[in-house]
C-alpha cells in the first residue's frame, strides 16, 4: 500500500526538521518544538499537520519574522533543476512554506524574496496567495516580472499563484479583478517550452473559463491570432477541456 503524503510529516520528520534548525540557531527551541507537535501530528491530515509545525515553528524560534527566514534560508539547499522534484525532493520544505503563508503577509518585501528563492527548492504558490490579496498592486507586478524570469521554477510560479481555483486553497480572484496584468503574465508564459508551465497556464485558462466565459474567450481569441506555437496550441487545448 502506498505511503500517503501526510504520512511524511510524522514523529521522524519533526525529529529531522528540529535537528536541522538547531545545528543553525540557538533561538530554537527543540523540546517546546517537539512537545508542541509529536503527541498529535499522526493524528491529524494532510493540512492540519502542516498548520501544526508551522504554528510549533513560530512558537519555538524565539526571533521575529524577518531573523527566523535567516534561518529558512540557510536550510534551503541546493536549487532544483528544472520544474521537477517539488514533490520528490522538496517536499520536506512544506511546513516552511506554510509558515511564510501564515505569518508573512505584514513583511511583504521579505516574504516576496523568500518566496521567490523558495520556489526554487520547491514551490511558493501557497506562501503567495496572502500577499497577492493584501497588496495587489505591487505583487502584480512584480509577478509580471517573474512571468520573464531566467528560471522556470520562479516564471510558473508567477502564473500558478495567480490560479482562481487552485487546488487546497480559498479562491482567489484578482485574475479577474486585474485582468489586464493577469492576461499579459500568462501572455508572457503561452509559449514557454517548460512543460510544468505549460500545464500552470492551461490550469488557469480552465479555472477561468469556468468563472468568466469571456474573459476566457477573449485570451483564447488573442492567442490564436496569427502564427502560433505548438506549446501555445497544447496550452489552449488542455485549457479548454471542460469547454461545452
Amino acid at each position: 500500500m502506498a505511503k500517503k503524503v501526510k504520512d511524511y510529516y510524522d514523529i521522524d520528520y519533526l525529529k529531522m526538521m528540529s535537528n536541522k534548525i538547531a545545528a543553525i540557531s540557538n533561538d530554537f527551541n527543540s523540546e517546546k518544538f517537539l512537545e508542541l507537535t509529536s503527541n498529535t501530528i499522526e493524528q491529524l491530515e494532510f493540512n492540519q499537520r502542516q498548520d501544526l509545525i508551522a504554528k510549533a515553528l513560530y512558537e519555538s524560534i524565539n526571533l521575529g519574522y524577518e531573523e527566523t527566514l535567516l534561518i529558512f534560508y540557510e536550510m534551503l539547499g541546493d536549487e532544483l533543476k528544472g520544474n521537477a522534484g517539488a514533490f520528490s525532493e522538496g517536499w520536506w520544505l512544506w511546513p516552511i512554506g506554510k509558515y511564510v503563508e501564515r505569518y508573512g503577509d505584514d513583511y511583504l518585501e521579505a516574504s516576496l524574496t523568500f518566496s521567490k528563492e523558495l520556489t526554487k527548492r520547491f514551490t511558493s504558490e501557497y506562501c503567495m496567495r496572502p500577499l497577492i490579496k493584501k497588496y495587489t498592486k505591487e505583487t502584480m507586478t512584480v509577478l509580471e516580472e517573474w512571468s520573464v524570469d531566467e528560471n522556470e521554477r520562479v516564471r510558473r510560479l508567477s502564473s500558478e499563484c495567480l490560479r482562481i481555483r487552485l487546488p487546497w486553497a480559498k479562491k482567489l480572484y484578482t485574475a479577474l479583478d486585474n485582468f489586464d496584468q493577469y492576461f499579459k503574465i500568462l501572455t508572457n508564459l503561452k509559449d514557454d517550452k517548460d512543460k510544468y508551465i505549460q500545464k500552470s497556464v492551461a490550469n488557469n485558462l480552465n479555472d477561468l473559463y469556468k468563472e468568466d466565459e469571456e474573459k476566457f474567450y477573449y485570451i483564447v481569441n488573442d492567442w490564436e491570432k496569427g502564427d502560433i506555437s505548438k506549446e501555445c496550441q497544447w496550452v489552449i487545448k488542455h485549457g479548454s477541456r471542460n469547454v461545452k
